[in-house]
C-alpha cells in the first residue's frame, strides 16, 4: 500500500485525516486546496481525493460533498504518516503532577490511572489490572462467614486484593483458620501463582502431608482458593465521555457503546491482545473483528514490575481521536506507572 501512493497523494490523506480529527466534519477539496500550501487546484486535490476512495482509504457521505476517511485510512495514517513526538521535561513532570499516588492501594492506583488518562484525553480511561496468574503472593487469609464457607482474602505482592468464596469444613476453628493462614504465609510468601501451583501439586503428593492435619488443611484450602483463574479486573473511566462524541449520538450507537462497557468482556479481550507486546498498540474497530467496537480506536501500553507482573492501560475513543496526543500520554503513563509499582514492592 505505501509503494501505491506517491506523495501528494500521501499529503492530501494526512491532511484529510487531520482536519476530520479536528472538525468531525467531511472535509472538501476547496478547504484543503485553502487550508494547506500544496500549491494545487481544488480540481487536482479533487482527482486525489477521488483516487483514493477507489483505494477504500476515504469515503464519501451522501449528504457531503466532501470525504472522510475510512477505518483502512485511518491505518495507512497510523502505520504510515503519524509522527508522534516524545513529551519534554515539562510536559512529563505535569503528567506526573496530575497523579496522586501517594500512600494509595493498587486498586485506588488503577483507578486514578484511568481517570486522569480519561481527563487528560477526554476519552474513555482503561486499566487492567496485572493478571491472577502472574501476581505474587504476599498473604492470604481466612474468615467464616457461615457454615462450611470461606471469605478467601489474597494480597499481592504489589497490593492487588482478590476475594474469593470456597466451601470448606464446617468443624474449622478461628484458631485453625489462622494456623493456616500463617502456615500459608509463610511457605508461599514471594512466589508467583504459578510457582504456588506448582509447589501445592508437588507437595500435595508427599506422603508426609498425611500426617499433618494442618498442612493438609492448608494445602486443601490454598488449592480451592488459588487453583481457579479469577476474573480479571478492569477499571473504566470517563465512559460518558464517548457519547458525548457526534460519532455515538443516536440511540442505537448509544446503547451499543454502554454495552460494551457494561459487559467489560469485549475490552478485557482487546487488552488482552497487546499483552504480549511491547510498546504502544494501536487498534481500530473497524479494521477488526469486532463488530461492536465500529468507529472507535483503542490504544494501549502495557505496564509491569520488577517481579514481572503485567497490566495494561490505555485509552478508547473515536477512530478520528488525536493520536500524536494520546499515543505519548499513554506510553509515558504506562512508564510511570511501572516505576510506582516498583516502588511499592521495594517498600515491603
Amino acid at each position: 500500500m505505501a509503494d501505491a501512493l506517491n506523495e501528494r497523494s500521501q499529503n492530501i490523506l494526512e491532511a484529510i485525516v487531520e482536519d476530520y480529527i479536528s472538525s468531525a466534519e467531511p472535509v472538501g477539496s476547496r478547504a484543503i486546496s485553502k487550508k494547506h500550501n500544496f500549491n494545487l487546484s481544488p480540481a487536482s486535490v479533487r482527482n486525489v481525493m477521488a483516487d483514493l476512495e477507489e483505494m477504500g482509504l476515504l469515503s464519501s457521505p451522501h449528504t457531503s460533498a466532501g470525504r472522510i476517511p475510512t477505518g483502512k485510512g485511518f491505518q495507512y495514517y497510523i502505520d504510515t504518516l503519524l509522527e508522534v513526538r516524545d513529551l519534554n521535561r515539562n510536559e512529563k513532570q505535569n503528567l506526573r503532577n496530575s497523579y496522586r499516588f501517594q500512600n494509595m492501594r493498587m486498586e485506588d492506583i488503577m483507578q486514578e490511572v484511568g481517570r486522569v488518562l480519561s481527563g487528560l484525553s477526554q476519552y474513555t480511561g482503561l486499566v487492567m489490572a496485572p493478571k491472577f496468574i502472574s501476581t505474587v503472593f504476599r498473604q492470604i487469609e481466612f474468615i467464616r462467614l457461615s457454615q462450611g464457607r470461606l471469605l478467601v482474602i489474597y494480597v499481592s505482592e504489589t497490593g492487588l486484593v482478590q476475594n474469593k468464596v470456597i466451601e470448606a469444613d464446617p468443624s474449622l476453628t478461628a484458631h485453625d483458620l489462622e494456623k493456616i493462614s500463617n502456615y500459608l504465609n509463610s511457605e508461599l510468601n514471594g512466589l508467583t501463582i504459578h510457582e504456588v501451583r506448582a509447589k501445592l501439586k508437588q507437595e500435595l503428593q508427599d506422603d508426609r502431608v498425611l500426617y499433618d492435619q494442618v498442612k493438609k488443611q492448608a494445602l486443601s484450602l490454598s488449592c480451592a482458593a488459588l487453583q481457579e483463574e479469577i476474573e480479571d479486573q478492569l477499571y473504566v473511566s470517563g465512559a460518558s465521555l464517548m457519547l458525548g462524541q457526534p460519532e455515538f449520538s443516536t440511540p442505537e450507537q448509544m446503547m451499543k457503546m454502554i454495552q460494551t462497557f457494561e459487559s467489560k468482556k469485549l475490552l478485557i479481550e482487546l487488552l488482552d491482545q497487546g499483552h504480549s507486546a511491547q510498546g504502544v498498540q494501536i487498534f481500530i474497530g473497524s479494521e477488526s473483528s469486532h463488530v461492536d467496537l465500529e468507529g472507535c480506536s483503542l490504544i494501549t501500553s502495557n505496564f509491569s514490575n520488577q517481579k514481572g507482573a503485567i497490566g495494561t492501560l490505555g485509552v478508547i475513543g473515536p477512530v478520528r481521536m488525536n493520536y500524536s496526543q494520546v499515543v505519548p500520554l499513554v506510553d509515558f503513563t504506562a512508564q510511570l506507572v511501572s516505576r510506582v509499582l516498583d516502588r511499592e514492592i521495594e517498600k515491603e
